[in-house]
C-alpha cells in the first residue's frame, strides 16, 4: 500500500450510522451521520480532530522537560495551539467496516520522536476513539484530547448543552487558566472546566437526537462562542498542561485516552 493509498479517506458503517475519517487532514472525523443527518461542523478545519501532543493553548509554546525548555511554533500568536497531530499525514494501519486504526509518528516541531496511535469503533449508537502515545527515546510530558465541533442547528432544533462540573478553570486575560479553580459560570464559553468523577456532558438537539460525550479523563474545554457549532473537547489535562499539569511519556508507560459518544433518536 502507498503512502498515497494510505492517506485515503475511510468509512465506516453500523446499521444507518455512517462516518468518515481523512487521515490526510490530521486524521479527523470528517463526517458523522446518524439516520441521514450530518453531526459535525463540515470543512477541513472542523469535523473532529484529536489534539495531540498537547491540548489547547500552551504559554507562548514553551515548555520544560527537566531543565530543558523548548520551543513550539506560535500558530495561535502568542501561543502554540491544539499540537501538531492535526496539520501531519497519518497512516491507515487497519480499516474493518466498523473499527480502523492510524498511526503518525512524532518528530519536528515536536522535539522528542514518538508514535501516536488513534483507533476508532463504531456501532449504532456509539462511537469510541482511543489515543495512545509512546516514547522512541526519552521521556517527555503530553497531553491528548479530542476537538469535535458539533453543529448548532440539526433539523432546526438548536443545541442545548447540559452538564454539572466540579469547577471551572479561571480564565486570564490570555485565555490561558490562572491556576483558580472558581464556580462554574454561565456561557457563552471558552473555557476549562474539571469534572473529577469523569466527563459527562450531553448535546440535546430537542426533538431530534441527544449526544453523550464522556471520556474517563476530567478536564473538558467546552467552546459555543460561534453560531455554527458547539464544541464539547475532553482531554488529559487543562490548557497550558505541557507546564502546570504534564503526563509524562515514558518508555514503559505510554499516555493513553479515550472517549465514548453515545447517542440516541428523539
Amino acid at each position: 500500500m502507498s503512502e498515497s493509498e494510505r492517506a485515503e479517506d475511510v468509512r465506516l458503517a453500523a446499521g444507518d450510522v455512517e462516518l468518515t475519517v481523512a487521515p490526510a487532514l490530521g486524521c479527523r472525523v470528517s463526517s458523522l451521520r446518524v439516520g441521514g443527518t450530518e453531526l459535525l461542523r463540515q470543512g477541513e478545519h472542523h469535523g473532529c480532530f484529536p489534539m495531540v501532543p498537547w491540548c489547547g493553548r500552551t504559554d507562548r509554546g514553551t515548555f520544560l522537560n527537566g531543565a530543558v525548555r523548548h520551543q513550539l511554533p506560535l500558530n495561535a500568536p502568542p501561543h502554540a495551539m491544539h499540537g501538531t497531530g492535526r496539520d501531519a499525514v497519518w497512516r491507515t494501519a487497519r480499516a474493518g467496516a466498523s473499527e480502523a486504526a492510524f498511526t503518525y509518528e512524532l518528530g519536528d516541531p515536536w522535539p522528542y520522536p514518538g508514535l501516536v496511535t488513534q483507533t476508532l469503533e463504531l456501532t449504532e449508537e456509539s462511537l469510541t476513539l482511543r489515543l495512545g502515545v509512546e516514547t522512541y527515546g526519552d521521556s517527555f510530558p503530553a497531553q491528548a484530547g479530542w476537538h469535535p465541533w458539533f453543529r448548532r442547528t440539526l433539523d432546526g432544533s438548536a443545541a442545548v448543552l447540559d452538564f454539572t462540573p466540579g469547577w471551572q478553570e479561571e480564565r486570564g486575560d490570555d485565555h490561558l487558566p490562572t491556576g483558580r479553580r472558581i464556580d462554574p459560570r454561565p456561557g457563552p464559553w471558552d473555557d476549562c472546566f474539571g469534572m473529577p468523577d469523569g466527563v459527562d456532558v450531553t448535546v440535546t438537539w430537542p426533538g431530534v437526537l441527544a449526544l453523550t460525550v464522556t471520556s474517563p479523563e476530567q478536564w473538558v474545554v467546552v467552546y459555543d462562542e460561534q453560531e455554527a457549532a458547539v464544541c464539547v473537547e475532553p482531554q488529559s489535562g487543562p490548557p497550558n498542561g505541557l507546564n502546570t499539569a504534564p503526563r509524562l511519556v515514558t518508555p514503559i508507560e505510554p499516555l493513553e485516552t479515550a472517549t465514548t459518544w453515545t447517542w440516541r433518536r428523539l
